[in-house]
């Protein structure tokens, strides 16, 4: 995080001869020390939220000798990243989700424009036997109770396809259950191949900013099973593209909950689900993200 903060900010005075600069990314902002003439835009994915909304669930976890660091590092992002935000002619968030800890923490209006998602990527490619979640493995994502679900259900196969820093601990947990499997990180084909023949995936994250996942899911013709909380209220359409399950105050998501969903969420009704999806994902294409943001611009449509 010191890192791209410095960065931003020592290595980016060439932006000053242009007219107007977009940016994009946590670390981003602090550049525009370097454009003081000239229009500035955000295209914000979210604020640092372990300064913010999601700083006291980092301390907690944290050992005590970690515990001063990273409210020293949380002070010193809030420290430059605030005024910085605040000299923006316009900020634009990625999800109604955003714009409203862009409200709540900052006191900052914005607009939506949701993210361009390459769905041209994912395809229907068949109807498998199994339920998919490619989450990375983090607290925060709860693969942990999609597995206790699972577990729950020998009857029914889930394939985790991702990595992160719960791997080994999750793999452990499922060690005896044959209807489980991990993949560890996919090149994209293969992972597009997996998306294409499931039969729904499964995305349930603590307030997700926006997450892409869900739309890519529904561009190959699969129903998301996710949780109605965060992005996925603006991306998935309860029981026409997938199932929400209730939302949660703290990480833990109901296993009754979830094996409910995967109960309703049968490979019939999934596949009978096919068509809204990919009709939704296009909501979400690139085009239109680049129609709104020259609208945003001024920029005239044919250029």
């Amino acid at each position: 995080m010191l890192k791209g903060l410095y960065h931003f900010a020592r290595k980016t005075q060439f932006i000053k001869d242009y007219d107007f600069v977009l940016y994009s990314g946590g670390n981003a902002p602090i550049a525009i020390q370097n454009h003081p003439q000239g229009k500035n835009y955000l295209y914000c994915h979210n604020i640092p939220r372990f300064a913010y909304d999601l700083e006291s669930y980092w301390l907690e976890r944290a050992s005590l000798w970690q515990k001063p660091l990273l409210k020293v590092l949380a002070w010193h992002t809030r420290h430059h990243y605030e005024p910085a935000i605040r000299k923006m002619d316009q900020i634009i968030a990625n999800s109604k989700t955003v714009q409203a800890r862009i409200k709540q923490y900052l006191n900052l209006d914005s607009v939506v424009i949701h993210p361009p998602c390459n769905i041209d990527r994912f395809a229907w490619q068949g109807a498998g036997d199994y339920y998919l979640s490619y989450a990375r493995l983090e607290p925060y994502k709860r693969i942990v109770n999609i597995v206790q679900a699972f577990l729950a259900m020998p009857d029914k196969k889930l394939v985790v396809a991702s990595g992160g820093h719960e791997l080994d601990a999750l793999k452990k947990l499922a060690e005896n259950a044959s209807n489980i499997s991990f993949t560890g990180w996919l090149e994209e084909k293969k992972l597009a191949s997996l998306v294409g023949n499931a039969i729904a995936t499964i995305y349930i994250p603590v307030e997700e900013d926006f997450g892409i996942s869900p739309v890519e899911s529904m561009a190959a013709g699969k129903p998301v099973i996710g949780v109605a909380e965060g992005g996925l209220l603006e991306t998935v359409l309860h029981e026409k593209t997938g199932y929400l399950i209730a939302g949660s105050d703290n990480m833990v998501i109901s296993e009754h909950a979830l094996i409910e969903a995967v109960e309703w969420m049968s490979p019939k009704r999934a596949q009978a689900m096919r068509g809204a999806c990919e009709a939704q994902s296009k909501k979400f294409s690139a085009e239109n993200f680049f129609s709104q943001i020259r609208e945003v611009f001024g920029i005239d449509e044919a250029l």
